[in-house]
């Protein structure tokens, strides 16, 4: 059985909330965890990619850097990459096999088995700790107070992306109460950066960041002058600590300039605190860099294929602007597949405002929506629709209408996204 196999037999345990068996599973390892510089993300949009502008901004400074994400799209070992590339297969067996060893002994003791998340957690703490990484660019699973990232004790920063509903069944069903929850992360004296547009949920954390005397930056505050967006990038100055920083990003969309700014002040954060020293040739390179699959990714030009794993009413809502601001006028058709859990009203109120033209398949998930319901919801709202249930069919049919489309978007789950990526690649 390889890693993955092995890794995968603790999802039995489902997925709980709650460090009591995180703690426990450190403990057994050596509290690897403690010995790690980190930067702590949360937030229901946006994460993902201010983890990879703070990653690709210190490895450009000649940092050791660790980054720790999910979920995976294509291949497990892209939840934990160091140094540029992804843990390696004998790493991954070598380190699933010290934390397996140590969740067993937890077992055979009589307590509660971690989950799976708490074993990949585990498995990138030891990895990231024996590696001697300089710092680690670390992502909340879900939520944040329960998460079981939230064992580190004392980041040297935390940033919040933008906070909007999601998981309701987990989290809460108010903005405040799924805030108060990504607001779990914060520490006692630890600066916070938070890009939150929501006031409610800013109110929140902010009030979080007093009662631990914590330092708020609000970036949603800060002024931004987009000089340039093209399809290639978008070139904008920001308001940044000490004056104005112009930098270009390769990632599109106006919520990115809002992300890139949350990552930008975290990091101006710690080098003015001389938690880290960086060059503005760093700073710009590592910003230029930066990319982040399945997110508004551009796989094709002629004609235009795009993968955007847009799953919430924020998501949608970024992926409806980005279409509109750089195809006005094109002829668009979207593939996509969703999970039933999901707030998809909205979610369907921007797809179908980008397009009229879907085919619709399903994820490979047991939360799925069913194509048909999703084809009978889309068309509620307008849409027509073609059903191809399984992704590589789903594929292969777009394929047979490049002809006919400027744009061919494939958004959805990232379940979805992570499949269709494979076969646009095969």
């Amino acid at each position: 059985m390889n890693a993955v196999s092995k890794i995968h037999e603790f999802l039995r345990f489902g997925s709980v909330l709650g460090l009591e068996r995180m703690n426990t599973l450190l403990e057994k390892l050596g509290n690897p965890q403690d010995e790690l510089k980190v930067i702590h993300v949360a937030g229901t949009n946006g994460k993902g990619s201010i983890c990879r502008y703070v990653y690709e901004v210190l490895q450009a400074g000649g940092y050791k850097t660790g980054l720790y994400t999910s979920p995976f799209l294509e291949v497990f070992n892209e939840r934990i990459e160091l140094d540029g590339a992804y843990i390696s297969d004998e790493d991954l067996e070598i380190y699933t096999d010290k934390v397996i060893a140590k969740a067993q002994e937890m077992v055979e003791e009589g307590l509660e088995s971690p989950t799976e998340f708490e074993i990949v957690t585990a498995i990138a703490f030891l990895y990231f700790a024996e590696k001697q990484a300089d710092y680690v660019v670390l992502e909340v699973g879900l939520g944040g107070t329960g998460d079981s990232t939230n064992v580190v004790k004392k980041p040297l920063c935390c940033i919040i992306a933008s906070i909007s509903l999601d998981h309701t069944d987990r989290l809460g069903n108010t903005i405040e109460a799924i805030a108060r929850e990504k607001a779990g992360i914060i520490k006692e004296g630890c600066p916070v950066i938070s890009s939150t547009n929501d006031p409610a949920a800013r109110e929140v954390i902010k009030a979080r960041c007093e009662e631990l005397q914590a330092d708020f930056y609000d970036t949603s505050k800060l002024e931004t002058i987009v000089l340039s967006e093209e399809i290639d990038g978008t070139l904008f100055n920001v308001d940044v600590l000490e004056g104005s920083q112009g930098l270009k990003i390769g990632m599109l969309g106006k919520h990115q300039v809002q992300n890139a700014t949350a990552a930008l002040i975290a990091l101006k954060v710690l080098q003015r605190d001389h938690k880290v020293h960086l060059t503005d040739e760093a700073v710009i390179a590592g910003f230029r860099k930066a990319k982040q699959i399945g997110r508004f990714e551009i796989m094709e030009t002629e004609p235009y294929v795009i993968l955007d794993g847009a799953h919430n009413p924020d998501g949608s809502r970024a992926l409806r602007q980005a279409m509109e601001k750089y195809f006005p006028g094109k002829k668009i058709l979207m593939v996509t597949g969703i999970l039933a859990d999901k707030d998809i009203d909205e979610v369907f109120e921007n797809f179908t405002a980008i397009t009229s033209d879907f085919v619709v398949t399903e994820p490979d998930n047991p939360r799925k929506m069913t194509a048909e319901e999703l084809a009978k919801q889309i068309c509620a709202k307008g849409g027509n629709c073609t059903i191809k249930e399984k992704p590589a069919e789903a594929v292969a049919y777009a394929k047979s209408l490049y002809g006919d489309y400027d744009v061919i978007l494939f958004t959805g789950s990232l379940y979805l996204i992570g499949e269709i990526r494979g076969h646009l690649h095969a």
